[in-house]
Order: structure tokens, then sequence, then C-alpha cells
């Protein structure tokens, strides 16, 4: 019992801190300590980051229900670093709009302690537990400002279609167990040891319906435009960062962990699912006017690139699914950090032609948007080509070619959009343009996410050999 605590040491600290921050909350004055706990929530999860990514992996834990490998650690690493820097982000963006809560934080904190379980879940039930404290968290953040019709509409829009999403899950979970006649996944690899039976080829399809919802993967991709549009702009920004990261991370364990020994059962719908949401992505962002559904298309079209390398079934595959997440958190919390500052009168502003001459006004902001923009279309030399590169080359390997080619057409036809932006900020017409002011955090994560673009093509920050270790421990 005690070694099992042992492995979920992380977890259970982050969980008694998230209670003890509510019950501060509540008897403390409210709204009042929301700026002091978005400050020391963020600054336990970074320590925490710190703390998951130097220990010694525990191994598993209560007979294999949670997996503690490098694998959810590289994975944790990421989903608590992107978390910090999210509450940070928030904080001028909930003063100017009047949301300082306590809650905000504290739901923050939950939500994470959900994904961490989740990329950690040996067990089917496991995966259910931390999706849903996750899902459960993230509605209520999406709704939480309650003066909005939009912003309720997106709450109300994502927890409906959530709801369908759990209901396709279990119902996967559900057939798998009866086939398989357990629900941990070493039991399940047995169950499949000579063949996946049919009964056990639909659970594995509801199964991956469910998690594709949560990855936003096309064509499960219906709820992100909204959401990414209604919700506050730093919780569009975590949705888009840690939470992708949770949901492809443990689709990723689960096909691998449980259904390992019959790749070409699921490679066949992972690809389809890569290959619906890089051309659905890519094609529905260009007639996009607001950058927030703008950047919700963009992410759809980025999960299928993910995807790719998953769809390669190898451990290659993975370790360039891992590179591409990392490389993708980046960017997005530096091209969010931007969004943030577009206001107009001290009223934000979505409209992609409020960009008109940005670059005349702002030069050194514009000239970072620029490279994040241009990360993100895979652009070389920036750091978002060798994301690109690595999943292609994951797929051309796997065997995957054709995979590959539609990864380098969805990737041209992304660009345009991308380059819109640019030409916007650049070349558009007079008009009325934005405010100069940019809040200190925001303008730091802008230009460090921009100045990481360039400064990590010399070896990509040392996230290769890190990815590999990880990937190693899934796939063996």
């Amino acid at each position: 019992m005690e070694v099992d605590l042992d492995v979920l040491r992380p977890e259970i600290y982050l969980a008694l801190y998230a209670m003890g921050a509510l019950m501060v909350g509540v008897f403390g004055g409210k709204d009042r300590l929301t700026i002091p706990l978005i400050w020391v929530t963020a600054i336990v999860l970074a320590l925490m980051a710190w703390w998951v990514g130097v220990r010694e992996s525990a191994g598993l834990a209560f007979g294999g229900l949670f997996v503690d490998d490098a694998f959810a650690r590289f994975a944790k690493v990421a989903i608590l670093g992107a978390a910090a820097v999210v509450l940070l982000l928030s904080q001028d963006y909930l003063e100017r709009s009047r949301l300082l809560r306590f809650e905000y934080p504290i739901l923050i904190a939950f939500c994470t302690l959900g994904m961490m379980v989740m990329v950690s879940a040996g067990d089917l039930i496991v995966l259910y537990m931390g999706l849903e404290l996750q899902a459960l968290s993230a509605y209520v953040l999406t709704a939480i400002r309650r003066d909005s019709v939009r912003s309720t509409e997106a709450g109300l829009k994502f927890f409906v279609l959530g709801a369908l999403a759990s209901g396709l899950l279990l119902y996967g979970a559900s057939l798998t167990y009866g086939y398989a006649g357990t629900t941990l996944f070493s039991g399940i690899v047995e169950a499949t040891a000579d063949g996946v039976s049919l009964g056990l080829l639909f659970g594995l399809v509801f199964l991956i319906a469910g998690l594709a919802f949560k990855i936003s993967a096309a064509p499960f991709h219906m709820w992100t435009p909204d959401v990414y549009e209604g919700a506050p702009t730093p919780i569009t920004a975590y949705l888009a960062t840690a939470s992708k990261v949770a949901a492809v991370v443990l689709l990723a364990r689960l096909v691998h962990d449980a259904f390992g020994l019959n790749v070409a059962d699921w490679q066949q719908i992972v690809a389809f699912l890569s290959v619906a949401s890089m051309l659905l992505g890519s094609v529905a962002a260009i007639g996009q006017r607001d950058i927030k559904r703008l950047m919700a298309y963009s992410s759809i079209s980025h999960m299928g690139f993910a995807l790719m390398g998953l769809a390669a079934g190898t451990a290659f595959g993975i370790q360039a699914m891992l590179v591409y997440m990392a490389i993708y958190v980046a960017m997005s919390l530096g091209t969010f950090a931007f969004v943030l500052s577009m206001e107009r009168g001290g009223r934000p502003v979505t409209d992609i032609g409020a960009l008109n001459l940005y670059a005349r006004r702002e030069p050194l902001r514009a000239l970072a948007m620029l490279v994040l923009l241009f990360s993100l279309a895979g652009v070389p030399p920036m750091l978002g080509f060798f994301a690109k590169f690595a999943v292609l080359s994951a797929a051309y390997q796997g065997g995957l070619l054709w995979l590959a080619l539609i990864g380098v057409v969805a990737s041209v036809i992304s660009a345009f959009f991308y380059l819109r932006l640019v030409y916007f900020m650049y070349f558009g017409q007079e008009g009325e343009g934005l405010d100069s002011r940019m809040a200190p955090v925001p303008w730091a994560v802008l230009m460090v996410s921009a100045v990481a673009m360039i400064a990590g093509v010399i070896n990509l920050f040392g996230i290769e050999p890190l990815a590999a270790a990880a990937a190693a421990t899934l796939v063996q």
C-alpha cells in the first residue's frame, strides 16, 4: 500500500492542494483572494512539473490500475507547464473582464489533476475517472462568464456534446469488458493475443470515437469552434494546449497498452481520423474571420498531424507525436498570449481585420507573431517545420506513404490562412487599429515562445531523446 501511494504522490499532493485552496477561498474572503490563489497555484503547478520531470519512475500502482512511466511523465510535464503558464496569462484578463472568482485557479488545478490521472491510466475505469474530472471542470471553466450569452452557450454545447462522447466511451468500455473479461489494459492485451473478436472491435471503435471528441479530431470536432470562440480566451488557450496533450497521450496509451498486439485493427481508424482532421481543419479555417475560431480549426488540423505519428504504430511514431505536441503547446501559448492583447478601447477584439498594418504600430510584437504563424504553418527553419517533418517521417517509415502525402497537401493548404494574417499585419489596408497596451506576462510569453521557435532549431531543446525514452516505455 505504501508503494502504491508513493506512485500517486504527485496526484495526491495536487488534490490536497486543490481541496485546501477551496477551503481557503470559501472561508477566507472569496474573490479578494483570487489573484494570490492564481499566483500560488501557478507556482505549485510549475514546481510539480519540475518534480515530476526529475523524479524516478515508480512503476505500477494498485495492480496496474495506475502507471507511472517515462511516457506519462513526459505528458505530465507538458500539461503542468501549460497550466501554469495559462494561469499567469489569466490575471490581467480576469481583472479587466471582471471575472476574478476564486474558483477559477481551483478549477484549473482539478482539471489538471484529471489530466494527470488520464495519462497514467492503466485501466478503463481509471481512464474514465480522470476523463470526467477533467471534463466536468472544463465545462464550468468554459461557462464561467455567466453574464455572457456566448460563453453560456459554449458551456452548454460543450457539456451536451461531452456527455454524448462520454456515453460512446462508456459503451465501448462495457463492450470491451464484456468480451475481454477485464478492464485492465494488461488483461485486454492478453485477451487479444489471438486476435480481436468482432465484439472487441466494436468496443475499440467506440473507445476511439469517445476519445476523438476530446482531441477534437474530425468528424468529432463540432464543439471546437463554438467553444473556442465563446470561452474566455485564457480557457481557450488551456483547452488548446494542456487538454489536447492529455487526450492524445491517453489515446496512444489505450491503443498501445490495451490493443498493442493488433496494430492493424486500430491503425486504419486513427489514420482516417488523421486525414479527416488535417483536411477539414485546413480547409474550414480559410473562411474564418474570427481569430479564435480560426485557431480552433487550426488546432483540429494540428491534431490530425499528431495522430499521423500515432497511426504509424511504431515507437518512432510515438516519439514524433510527443515532439509534435510539445512544440505545438509552445506555439499555441505564444499565439494566445498575442490574442489576449487584441483590444480596442479596452474591449477584446477577435476580428482578424483588426490586424491591418499592425506592424507599423508594434513592429516587435508583429515580428514575434510572424515567427509563430510561420512555425504553425511549418515553414522552415522554424521549430514547427521539424515537428511536422517528424510525424511525416514516422508515417513514411511506418508504411503510410499515402498518409504522409496527404499531410503535405494539408500543410500547404493551411499555410494560406496563416500567411493571410501575416499579410494583414504588414500589408493590410489602413483602418482602426488595436490598442498598444499589452500586459507584461503575455508580452513575455509571446516573446519567449517566438524566440524558442528559432533557437530550438539547434537541438530542439533536447526533447527528442526524452521523447524517445518515453516512447520506448510505451512501445516495447
